[in-house]
């Protein structure tokens, strides 16, 4: 065998198909495309979810809900109790969780959750909790500096 004498399989290579070259070809005169509109004539598009005028699925049907978008863009960040309950200091404020690397750089508030525990006491500066995580934190002597 030599690099100049391969080939392709026999009958893995087909010959593109030749459209519009007369009624013999059985793909002559349209080509394939059928008679008349967009999807016939050269550069004819549409974009995706187009219906022909009609209005769209996506527009007919209605928005629900709320996205928050600061948590979209990563500013707000979760914090777990046990997350807290691992740092070394007793006062925790939002730069001693960067500091840690409980919370990103770029994040501009945190919010602690009811996951994990909490066994000792501690002051939050400027960080707010859910219900739980908050009475589970005033129940081991901690509390909340900065209101809320």
């Amino acid at each position: 065998m030599q690099l100049n004498t391969l080939k392709p399989a026999a009958g893995s290579k087909r010959a593109a198909k030749r459209v519009g070259r007369g009624i013999g070809c059985g793909n002559g005169k349209t080509a394939g495309r059928g008679h008349k509109g967009q999807s016939s004539r050269a550069g004819g598009y549409h974009k995706v979810g187009f219906e022909g005028g009609q209005m769209p699925l996506q527009r007919r049907l209605p928005k629900r809900g709320f996205v928050s978008m600061a948590k979209v863009k990563g500013e707000m960040a979760e914090v777990r109790l046990s997350e807290l309950n691992n740092l070394p200091v007793d006062t925790v404020d939002l730069l001693v969780l960067k500091q840690a690397g409980v919370v990103a750089a770029g994040t501009l508030s945190a919010k602690v959750i009811l996951s994990g525990e909490i066994t000792r006491a501690m002051i939050l500066d400027g960080i707010t909790a859910t219900k739980g995580a908050r009475a589970a934190i005033e129940a081991v002597g901690g509390k909340f500096a900065a209101q809320e």
